[in-house]
């Protein structure tokens, strides 16, 4: 007889990228020179300083064991100082961090913690498509809200109240916006805030693109009786070049930590402490280290721009994050098979909208994740493809 998986596994399905990825490495070994602009992974390395320390910590004999599930006092009172230092947020570093394996590790974590099976969960769309995945591997039910253009990628907070009832149990955010760019004010997250409480609904915001293009630092925790409802995840992937080192953290009251933690308690053993130590180095880089690395991002967001005009696709300049996002034309059927046209015919992978949500049919979205000359010879393959087309 053949063992069957888990019934939970038919809910979701392998991530698109890993399926998009495995069919460019078929394409490379056949001899095709594929450039990928499609993942967010940054290609820049951390700060020296944070790659010195984690040598240091890494050389010492008594370094290698297993560490505590809420993370060494120094990751957590780094945490609170950088959140201190440009969110204005104050945090308890003994009771309100959490450091975390990645903040998507925090996705199921907090799912797992807080969300029973039948609980309505409201996921954005477009969204990070984990926020749905893991939804339904803890067996909630997803309610997707729409974020549109015409309203600045934000939820409209009107036809929200009509979607909810007593069955609902959390809603997901995400500003800076994946993969839209888009931004949220203060203000904005005090209504949001306010919605959440009339509703006693769990609010959380994921925030790991808050420090690319973009200075206007906001947290969810900086509205006031926010930490009561809401918490908030952050990433050291994409603000300190660390996406492999796979460190988060998630913030917010006592209650919820410590319920949190006991899924996190049952799922690892800790982070390894040289990796600990160098990320807390690391979180001590001061305001021109971010703005040398936002730099490169802004030349090479030029030529990403280049790219969008080439393809005839309209895009907000304003975008903040690790990406472009792109309105497809009007004349292009859906932006699977303009995506497909574009790596099968000038061999390169952009994403296209639609993994992320009903709303992103008609987009695409190009990553800041390559140097200029490798921006500037994809330019050149889509240039010369459209151009004898």
């Amino acid at each position: 007889m053949k063992v069957k998986p888990a019934d939970r596994t038919a809910s979701v399905q392998e991530y698109y990228f890993s399926q998009k990825l495995r069919q460019i490495d078929q394409m490379r070994k056949s001899g095709i020179d594929i450039i990928s602009l499609g993942i967010g992974s940054p290609d820049q390395p951390p700060s020296r300083n944070t790659i010195a320390r984690l040598s240091e910590e890494a050389a010492k004999a008594d370094a290698h064991g297993y560490q505590s599930y809420t993370g060494i006092p120094a990751l957590r009172k780094a945490f609170a100082e950088w959140y201190k230092t440009f969110f204005r947020v104050e945090l308890d570093p003994e009771s309100e961090i959490l450091p975390l394996m990645g903040s998507k590790e925090g996705i199921m974590h907090i799912s797992m913690a807080f969300i029973n099976p039948g609980d309505e969960v409201l996921v954005p769309d477009p969204g990070y498509p984990t926020y749905s995945s893991v939804t339904n591997l803890v067996g909630g039910k997803i309610k997707y809200f729409d974020l549109e253009e015409k309203n600045t990628w934000l939820p409209d907070l009107y036809r929200l109240d009509k979607m909810v009832d007593s069955g609902t149990k959390a809603m997901w955010i995400n500003y800076p916006n994946m993969p839209t760019g888009a931004k949220a004010s203060l203000r904005f997250y005090e209504d949001l805030v306010k919605f959440c409480m009339k509703h006693n609904i769990l609010l959380i915001n994921d925030n790991p693109y808050s420090f690319i293009l973009n200075k206007d630092y906001v947290s969810i925790l900086q509205v006031d009786g926010a930490r009561d409802i809401a918490i908030e995840l952050n990433s050291m992937s994409k603000s300190h070049n660390m996406a492999g080192w796979r460190i988060g953290m998630a913030a917010s009251n006592r209650e919820f930590i410590e319920t949190i933690l006991k899924v996190k308690s049952n799922m690892d053993s800790g982070m390894f402490r040289g990796l600990q130590v160098a990320a807390a180095e690391a979180l001590k880089n001061p305001p021109s280290w971010y703005d040398e690395i936002n730099e490169t991002y802004r030349q090479r967001r030029k030529i990403v721009e280049e790219i969008m005009d080439i393809l005839k696709c309209e895009f907000d300049r304003n975008q903040s994050g690790l990406f472009v996002w792109g309105r497809i034309p009007d004349n292009i059927r859906d932006c699977e098979s303009f995506v497909d046209e574009i790596l099968n015919q000038a061999y390169v992978f952009i994403t296209p909208g639609f993994i992320f949500g009903r709303n992103g049919l008609r987009y695409i979205r190009i990553s800041l994740c390559a140097n200029e000359e490798i921006l500037l010879k994809a330019k050149s393959r889509i240039s010369d493809y459209l151009g004898n087309k």
